[in-house]
């Protein structure tokens, strides 16, 4: 019987889905698949080593802080003659170490676990989509980011080793930075190119793939969160692309688009410069990484929404005032960018503009915070790892805020901006913010993935480690700070006399997170030994209400996720309805 004829035989059956769908050989289906599940599961794990690799710099940079001019132990010698002469490190590789820890947490790290991996993974099969709209793009947008990745790490055998101007990049110094730093620019190229990508096509999926009565308030709130980061992407991400075309022109080409006149290096001045505007670096490259603060957080409370919803029994609180929020942050976080900037002398009227938006934009992150909490109220709260995570996520993302508003405001960020109260504010956000809701995700939908349990002792030892030595590092951070130690100090402030007594701190602090490389062994060998020995599940252990849980098998189905296109009847949080026969009733269920 040939194809046609199978296809059209009323008894073809799973003969006939088999010669529709051949099977696709090992590089088709692993390396360059095109099912947007197979590509998450890359991104997220692409992008968990990426976290390893950006926390092993971290974790050396607080052995020089710690134990400034000693030799680090073990790996010292490893790290090559020019970086760690006899182990000891020079202050040239304590800022390589500074800017691409900062570099690959963020761009290769953070923003594609949250976007590329959980996004890419959890948001067709919670709309009911078979795919992505575009899946031969969204393939191309994981390989960019790939390339990008490997450009930035292989920087380090550039001569003179890579990127050494601060995550930032700020010019002029990074115009006459080693070559390193234009390693950095060509990588940033491709993970730009990669969001926009992955940006157009999620922003398409979601809007034309919904499954039949999915309207927009029955979205769950992680979908709006993933809408409304994909446009932050797609709208931001540009200006630094532009930036840091200019910026390799500069260095590459002999233009001056960000060299002032006059310009002295080494006690010589610059030839080839003037004209060019070092300011115009930080607009453009503000104007993206404030949008991306925000592409960081609101992905992380779309999966904390998530987890508090199913693991209350109950409804989050405030779904339409939450929606409306993220939607206001989204449009507000393009209009607070120069808060980073009250030092350059921008002037008093332009920044009271900056001041108030900045207030303004405390607004909507207060009222979907405050939304997460009052869901707790009256729930019948069960402790498992990702709820522990996600319920941790709220006090750890609230100290971040709260620090946050004194830097917003121009009188009181000019002398705290150089120290490490910054530090300390931004690492609340997003290590024991952000980072907790990603490990919260990754607990959660791990038995969707894989149709098995992590291991719940061994997520708890993880978690109970996790919370308390992160807080030992980051919240000594903001009592130096208030001391006034200076951020960016290659010896940790030894020199100077007005921080001595808070330099003891160092040592704490480096210890904690020595002691949180640790616990994060616990969590890699409960990742990959739960694929082999994990608790077996149904397709919904969780007994969740959402299409990606309730309608679909664990793992999911290949070639379209569903059965059948499951059609849509109620909202996305039917937990504990009254009158109902079951605690939970799935957005698919016609009846009650």
């Amino acid at each position: 019987m040939d194809h046609a004829s199978t296809i059209g035989h009323p008894a073809g059956g799973a003969h006939a889905h088999t010669h529709a769908h051949a099977e696709p050989g090992f590089l088709r289906k692993y390396v360059f698949s095109v099912d947007h599940k197979v590509i998450g599961i890359q991104y997220t794990v692409t992008a968990l080593l990426f976290l390893f690799f950006g926390f092993a710099l971290m974790m050396l940079m607080r052995w020089q802080l710690a134990y400034p001019g000693q030799p680090i132990p073990l790996i010292g010698g490893l790290l090559g003659v020019a970086n760690a002469p006899g182990g000891i490190m020079l202050p040239e590789f304590y800022n390589q170490l500074g800017a691409m820890h900062g570099t690959i947490m963020v761009f290769l790290g953070v923003v594609p676990l949250a976007v590329g991996g959980f996004g890419n993974y959890v948001m067709p099969l919670m709309i009911g989509a078979p795919d992505m709209t575009f899946p031969r793009l969204n393939m191309a947008s994981y390989w960019l980011y790939f390339v990008g990745g490997v450009i930035m790490l292989l920087s380090f055998l550039a001569p003179g080793g890579a990127a050494n101007s601060g995550w930032t990049a700020y010019t002029p110094l990074s115009n006459i930075a080693t070559v390193g730093q234009t390693w950095w620019l060509g990588g940033m190229l491709f993970l730009i190119l990669s969001s926009l990508l992955g940006a157009v096509n999620f922003i398409t999926t979601i809007v034309q793939l919904r499954a039949p009565g999915l309207t927009w308030g029955r979205l769950p709130f992680f979908v709006w969160a993933q809408l409304v980061t994909s446009f932050l992407l797609l709208l931001a991400f540009p200006a630094l692309q532009a930036a840091a075309f200019l910026q390799a022109s500069d260095r590459l080409f002999g233009s001056s688009f960000f060299n002032p006149s006059g310009l002295v290096v080494s006690g010589q001045v610059l030839e080839g410069a003037g004209g060019g505007n070092p300011l115009l670096w930080q607009h453009l490259f503000w104007f993206l990484a404030h949008p991306e603060v925000y592409v960081l957080i609101l992905p992380a409370m779309g999966i904390v929404a998530e987890i508090l919803a199913n693991n209350t029994r109950k409804p989050i609180w405030g779904y339409k005032l939450m929606v409306g929020s993220v939607i206001f942050l989204g449009f507000m976080s393009f209009v607070v960018w120069a808060h980073h900037m009250f030092l350059t002398g921008m002037g008093t009227t332009i920044s009271a503009f900056f001041q108030t938006t900045t207030m303004i934009i405390s607004v909507p992150s207060v009222i979907i915070l405050s939304a997460l909490f009052l869901s707790l109220y009256g729930g019948s709260i069960r402790y498992n790892t990702p709820m522990l995570f996600a319920l941790a996520f709220l006090p750890m993302f609230g100290i971040g805020g709260l620090t946050g508003l004194p830097l917003g405001l121009a009188s009181a960020d000019i002398p705290l901006h150089d120290t490490y109260y910054v530090i300390g504010h931004f690492h609340y956000v997003v290590a024991p913010g952000t980072v907790f809701a990603l490990l919260a995700g990754v607990y959660y939908w791990y038995p969707k993935v894989t149709g098995r349990m992590m291991n719940e002792m061994l997520g708890k030892i993880h978690f109970i480690g996790s919370f308390i030595t992160i807080n030992l590092i980051f919240m000594p951070m903001f009592i130096q700070g208030l001391a006034g130690m200076n951020r960016r100090l290659y010896d940790g402030g030894q020199q100077y006399a007005h921080v001595q007594d808070v330099l003891g701190w160092n040592l704490t602090m480096s210890h904690a997170s020595w002691g949180l490389g640790l616990f994060q062994l616990i969590f890699i060998v409960n990742f990959f030994m739960s694929l082999k020995t994990g608790k077996k599940v149904d397709a919904n252990p969780w007994r969740a209400t959402t299409l990606d849980w309730a309608a679909t098998t664990s793992p999911p189905l290949a070639h379209g996720n569903f059965e059948t296109v499951p059609t849509v009847y109620r909202d996305a949080y039917g937990y504990s309805v009254p009158g109902a026969s079951a605690d939970f009733i799935p957005q698919h269920a016609e009846k009650a």
